[in-house]
């Protein structure tokens, strides 16, 4: 087995000794290059599946495979433990072959420093410092209005800062001044005890604890009043205003006081990109929305891209994965390998965490709103994706400008080709190109109405006179660029045509011969030679035999249907439909001449089988 066949001998050697114990295993290629990272229970059987068959995997699984040259593992305790591992190397290495998150931005989050007097502010850079972070926050606008009921609710500084060490020496501060602390209002002056009681009220209240937090509050404004300490009631009553305010703008999803995560994956075959949507309930509120983008997902069925949505989320960072683990975990998917996280998610809470699948009820329910949002939020990056490439013009478009001294650039190029077989069935079709990609559903294919025999000018003329006189009566999109397949008679009679009508001049025109890749234009005596390289030239020649692609494909089928109507359907009892599977099963009209009796009768039953048999050998039954 040859190398551009197979990985190397040494690599299947290697898979042969592998423990049969949970791990992370690494393929790479024969420059060093990470190509893809995975996680397995017993690593030998999962690294040897990858060889043993490869028509199983999808085209691009089969093509890293192939790229394979080394092969490294580590080995792990546990499940859990190569969940963790797997999806910190993946961050940290980005192979090219696993599934990866894009994002044009990253996700706001507030922190909540890891001091003996922490700070709450905003950020987008979640560090591994021992903060927590609360979040990610699909919307800024959300993020502020938390900042603001902190704020209000406990009179805390939640500015942004800073946390550079530059210039800081021995035992100043760890922290560079707010605005805030200029205007002798910051928090940092609090009774140390006072302070971090709050600071546990304010995790509470992100992590969507408000109902509780409200109980307690107005048990501490209780206190405080019968202490006839009015100063602190009145201080504990604003916060419980804020609180209050807040949590009733809170969407009720539930009736019961539990915390759930729904999660919701939606894919887009067209752009070959998925949409992982998160709903975080608490308290029976939904307090949060969140996703992602998926991409590289070409070998997954849609649970694998969910439970690489799940499993990215809960252990992308340690840091969010405390405090957040919900009693119930939903998906829209079932998982292809769920133990692993099952037992990771039981391990961070304490006790055992439900994932499932629902089918009826208020959870299905919002798994669709879930699957909703996804759909929603896929058809905006589409529209993004559209627009970006409509501003993005194609570097052979620009060459082909250039080269050919065009007025405008080419980016909507409409090319023709004729096809015929010695004067038979003529027909003529038009592609269409724009900014370099074909534009399928705007081809068009011609009968060939008013030639007689094989002209290949006139058809051409036809075609073309066709083709802008209903561009204009319609007020259709008019190409930047058309081109024809030949050489002067051809862009002869296509620009003849085009005078007739009136069309002429209201885009550029060119032919292109086959024989040595020449460019004519109309009014030059010498043809245009691009450069063999030149990417224009190999824009112009993929448009050329597209064209000629598209018509021989549409002549065939002429062909074919006008030998099924005047051979075999002229046969008494044969319709279109015996015709075509006769056809199907024999390949032609000829052999079925040829096919015996019996195995005729076999294909379309005894009688019929009988007429079609008789019909080609009258000769000899007479």
């Amino acid at each position: 087995m040859s190398n551009s066949d197979s990985p190397q001998v040494d690599v299947k050697e290697k898979v042969d000794h592998l423990p049969l114990s949970p791990g992370v295993y690494m393929f790479k290629d024969s420059k060093d290059r990470l190509l893809y990272i995975g996680k397995a229970k017993r690593l030998r059987n999962r690294v040897r599946s990858y060889f043993q068959d490869s028509g199983a995997h999808d085209g691009r699984i089969r093509v890293m495979i192939k790229k394979i040259d080394d092969l490294e593992v580590i080995v792990t305790d546990s499940e859990a433990e190569a969940l963790i591992l797997e999806n910190n190397l993946i961050k940290k290495h980005q192979p090219r072959y696993n599934v990866m998150y894009r994002d044009d931005k990253t996700y706001p989050y507030i922190c909540v420093t890891n001091d003996n007097r922490p700070r709450v502010y905003p950020t987008r850079t979640v560090i591994n410092d021992g903060s927590k972070y609360f979040g990610p926050y699909d919307s800024v606008k959300h993020m502020k209005r938390m900042l603001e009921t902190i704020r209000k609710a406990f009179g805390l500084c939640t500015c942004a800062v800073s946390r550079k060490n530059v210039n800081r020496t021995k035992g100043a501060p760890k922290w560079h001044s707010c605005f805030d602390d200029y205007l002798e209002s910051c928090s940092g002056d609090w009774d140390l005890e006072e302070y971090q009681a709050t600071i546990h009220k304010v995790e509470r209240m992100l992590n969507g604890r408000t109902d509780a937090l409200i109980s307690d509050l107005k048990d501490e404004m209780s206190i405080a009043s019968d202490a006839l300490a009015y100063e602190k009631a009145a201080r504990i009553r604003d916060s419980l205003q804020a609180v209050q305010k807040y949590s009733r703008k809170m969407k009720m999803v539930t009736d019961k006081k539990v915390d759930r995560d729904l999660f919701a994956v939606k894919v887009d075959e067209e752009i070959s990109e998925a949409c992982g949507v998160l709903f975080k309930v608490r308290e029976g509120k939904l307090i949060s929305k969140f996703h992602r983008f998926l991409k590289n997902i070409d070998h997954l069925d849609k649970g694998g891209m969910l439970q690489s949505f799940v499993e990215d989320y809960y252990t992308g960072s340690r840091e969010l994965g405390r405090g957040i683990i919900p009693d119930e975990v939903y998906v829209s998917d079932e998982l292809k390998n769920d133990e692993p996280l099952r037992e990771y998610l039981q391990q961070e809470r304490g006790k055992k965490v439900r994932v499932h699948r629902p089918q009826r009820g208020e959870k299905a329910k919002m798994i669709r709103m879930a699957l909703s949002n996804a759909k929603l939020l896929l058809g905006e990056r589409k529209l993004e994706k559209e627009k970006a490439a409509k501003q993005r013009i194609p570097h052979s478009v620009k060459e082909l400008k250039e080269q050919l001294n065009l007025q405008r650039l080419p980016r909507r190029i409409e090319c023709f080709d004729n096809s015929n077989l010695q004067g038979s069935d003529p027909v003529a079709s038009m592609v269409c190109f724009v900014d370099a990609r074909t534009r399928k559903s705007e081809y068009k294919r011609f009968h060939i109405k008013t030639v007689e025999g094989p002209d290949d000018f006139a058809s051409m003329k036809e075609v073309l006179s066709r083709r802008y006189k209903r561009v204009m009566d319609e007020e259709q999109q008019i190409p930047d660029l058309i081109v024809v397949d030949g050489g002067k008679g051809q862009l002869s009679s296509a620009v003849e045509a085009l005078k007739e009508i009136g069309f002429y001049g209201e885009c550029e025109i060119v032919g292109l011969a086959k024989r040595l890749e020449e460019v004519f234009v109309p009014g030059k005596p010498k043809p245009i030679m691009i450069p063999k390289k030149s990417s224009a030239l190999k824009l112009l020649q993929q448009v050329r035999d597209e064209a000629h692609r598209f018509a021989v494909e549409f002549h065939r089928k002429k062909r074919s249907k006008r030998t099924i109507q005047t051979e075999l359907t002229q046969i008494s009892g044969i319709g279109d439909k015996t015709a075509k599977q006769l056809l199907s099963t024999f390949g032609s009209v000829s052999s079925v001449r040829e096919t015996s009796l019996n195995d005729l009768q076999d294909e379309i039953g005894n009688k019929t089988g009988q007429k079609v048999f008789s019909y080609f050998h009258k000769d000899e039954e007479e």
